[in-house]
């Protein structure tokens, strides 16, 4: 591989990790912003946990997006990322099934927001 190749690559990297890491962050200050839209997609069967876990979720989503930038804990961020993406899975199988979760939104989104899940733990992958 020449060095210009090479060189695209290893920016074609930063450049999606700080897109990422930027996604995490963002996300995990909308829980905060915004809790009540989280408050409304948390299953029913944990509904009574819906403020602490919107918190602990909000707070992980932002702790692993800079820790995403932080190379000596990159790895560590990313792992704690896909294990994230994991456990708020069953949020997104509720909103599909509820229709939304009583909000106003397409169902063509909320079917594509299962596989896009695995696109994220993929691309958490990539920093692992």
């Amino acid at each position: 591989m020449d060095f210009d190749k090479f060189f695209n690559i290893v920016i074609l990297y930063y450049i999606a990790l700080f897109i990422y890491a930027g996604f995490y962050i963002y996300a995990g200050y909308s829980h905060f912003k915004n809790p009540k839209f989280f408050y409304k997609i948390t299953p029913p069967w944990i509904k009574q946990w819906a403020k602490p876990i919107n918190v602990i979720v909000g707070v992980a989503e932002i702790a692993g997006g800079i820790g995403l930038l932080i190379p000596q804990t990159r790895s560590a961020a990313a792992w704690g990322i896909i294990a994230l993406l994991i456990a708020v899975f069953p949020a997104n199988i509720y909103m599909l099934t509820s229709k939304g979760a009583g909000m106003k939104i397409k169902m063509w989104f909320l079917w594509l927001r299962l596989p896009l899940q695995l696109v994220l733990i993929w691309w958490a992958w990539m920093y692992v």
